[in-house]
């Protein structure tokens, strides 16, 4: 969540920035280990350091909108080797701990407004959606050999991914209105979260280290996109379960 215009925000040394976020943050009972141990933490300290320094959450989320174009362009453009994978992986994984830290940075400045919340959405939306279409153009452009059904892993799992994002999003909104407002159930459950892993974005970005052998990464890319859709079925299920009991 991020905010566009708030009140003045408390005066607080990077230290206590830091502390404050740490002790603030409580997981979701269904977090995947990547964004909970590695990516809020670093979002925590970018909010921090950006508190410091008085910048708005807006600015981070335009930050990580455009380190996220720079790893998406060079998939589309650029031919695969080990490099442009670094490369690639560094700026995808840069952009989530920014996308991170816009939220707890409104956190830190007193809280977030719906239209920065509106616009961390449809970020991320986007972001994921150049993301997988860049892979598609990226196999088309420079690994022809490979059969033509391979251009339709990026659309399985650019479908997997919507359906996950707008279908958790909608349950949570629905079961959050029958429950009279109270907050998300919360827990810290480690097995969960790295049996999530599949479906953690950061795990997306860390394949794209595997671009320099393209049938290698397309291989695990192909793993996570089934993983991503065996994980939809179920919440599917679930979910349809749950708002019949509701």
């Amino acid at each position: 969540m991020v905010v566009s215009a708030d009140p003045p925000a408390p005066v607080l040394t990077y230290a206590e920035a830091v502390s404050r976020l740490r002790f603030a943050q409580k997981p979701k009972a269904q977090t995947p280990a990547y964004l909970r141990f590695v990516n809020r933490r670093l979002g925590g300290y970018l909010a921090a350091a950006s508190f410091v320094r008085g910048w708005t959450p807006n600015r981070l989320t335009a930050i990580s909108a455009a380190l996220s174009l720079v790893g998406v362009v060079a998939v589309m453009l650029v031919e695969p080797s080990w490099w442009l994978g670094v490369l690639v992986s560094f700026a995808l994984l840069a952009g989530f701990a920014f996308d991170s830290a816009d939220g707890q940075l409104a956190r830190l400045r007193g809280g977030g407004s719906p239209v920065g919340e509106w616009l961390d959405h449809v970020v991320d939306a986007v972001k994921s959606c150049l993301l997988h279409s860049a892979v598609a153009i990226s196999v088309y452009r420079f690994v022809p050999d490979l059969s033509g059904w391979m251009l339709l892993l990026p659309l399985v799992f650019l479908t997997a991914y919507v359906a996950l994002a707008f279908g958790s999003m909608l349950r949570d909104q629905l079961l959050r209105a029958q429950a009279g407002g109270r907050p998300a159930e919360t827990g810290d459950s480690l097995m969960r979260g790295l049996l999530l892993l599949p479906v953690d974005y950061g795990t997306l970005c860390l394949a794209f280290l595997l671009l320099g052998a393209p049938k290698v990464f397309l291989a695990v890319y192909g793993i996570l996109a089934l993983l991503n859709v065996l994980f939809d079925l179920r919440l599917l299920v679930r979910t349809f379960r749950q708002l019949s009991a509701v």
